[in-house]
């Protein structure tokens, strides 16, 4: 049977004592119309904070640089989720909000209030933070209202997974995780090729934590679980990925990987022989086979909604 899952990004509270992100504008002005919706200066200046709080890295001005297009994109897909919901008559209570927040605060060490306090501390709109959570929540209950009765798993399909392991006994499979940064448009090119390289080596150097870069950046369908991939064979990944992956040792993050779509950056979280004892048996199979093909379903679903969308720019440029 396949079950809808819903994953809260941990936010491992940092103290951050200024961030001043100098978006030009003032605060309540328009920044993106999304549809009927629009976008404040406001609205990416919380999001910025949150960010570099979140993912611990350093404020500049080369990293607001970097990051305010990836910000943006973010924030339009969160605007065209919201619109999705609305359409399908599909809602959150602030009770489910609360018991998100509640969730992250707990995986902070923290109570509700505590972690509030926190927050607002460091100047942290809370309101970004339920943003987050809220459109989570509502895009899993879209998922699961729309595309979940359109996913079917056959015996056939657990067949042929369970014989390619069998065929694969003795061989590595790898606990990956991966991070994608997509291209939607070749004047974004150099952009997303600077934000991945810059990504992976502060990764490498452990400045940075993998998995928050991915819940805040990747728009891979594992992004929300930290870009987790589960266990993959050699032979499962495109071919450009697959390469990288099998040099890769536990630990281990890639280089940029340039796909026909955009960029990848790879972890390797650890590395086994696959044996007739760590097998999945025909339920684990089933659900991981249904969760692939409904997260598929709903990048496809969201790449629909982004190319049939009104989205205007008015972002100002900087001095």
């Amino acid at each position: 049977m396949l079950y809808m899952r819903l994953y809260i990004s941990a936010f491992i509270f940092v103290l951050v004592a200024s961030f001043a992100p100098h978006i030009r504008a003032a605060e309540m002005g328009i920044a993106v119309v999304v549809n009927e919706d629009a976008i404040s200066y406001s609205d990416l200046n919380d999001r910025y904070r949150l960010i570099l709080a979140s993912s611990r890295i350093p404020d500049s001005p080369q990293v607001r640089q970097r990051l305010m297009p990836q910000i943006v994109g973010s924030l339009i897909e969160e605007q065209l989720k919201f619109q999705e919901a609305a359409r399908n008559d599909v809602d959150v209570s602030q009770e489910e909000i609360n018991n998100g927040f509640a969730t992250i605060a707990q995986q902070n060490g923290l109570e509700p209030d505590q972690f509030q306090q926190a927050l607002e501390q460091s100047g942290i709109n809370i309101e970004t933070m339920y943003r987050q959570i809220r459109s989570q929540l509502m895009w899993s209950k879209v998922v699961s209202k729309r595309l979940r009765p359109q996913v079917n798993v056959s015996e056939s399909d657990i067949d042929t997974v369970l014989n390619r392991l069998k065929d694969n006994v003795g061989s590595y499979e790898y606990l990956a995780s991966e991070i994608y940064l997509p291209i939607e448009k070749p004047s974004e090119e150099e952009q997303v090729r600077d934000l991945a390289r810059n990504l992976s080596l502060d990764m490498q150097a452990g400045k940075v934590p993998f998995f928050r870069i991915a819940q805040q950046f990747s728009k891979a369908p594992g992004a929300p679980q930290g870009g987790d991939l589960g266990w993959v064979q050699a032979g499962q990944l495109s071919r450009e990925l697959d390469d990288v992956l099998v040099t890769l040792e536990p630990e281990q993050v890639s280089n940029p990987i340039r796909s026909l779509g955009g960029y990848h950056i790879l972890l390797v979280r650890q590395k086994r022989q696959i044996s007739e004892d760590n097998m999945p048996d025909r339920d684990q199979i089933a659900t991981s086979l249904g969760m692939e093909r409904l997260e598929r379903l709903q990048q496809r679903l969201l790449l629909d909604l982004k190319s049939s969308a009104f989205i205007e720019d008015r972002l100002v440029a900087p001095e």
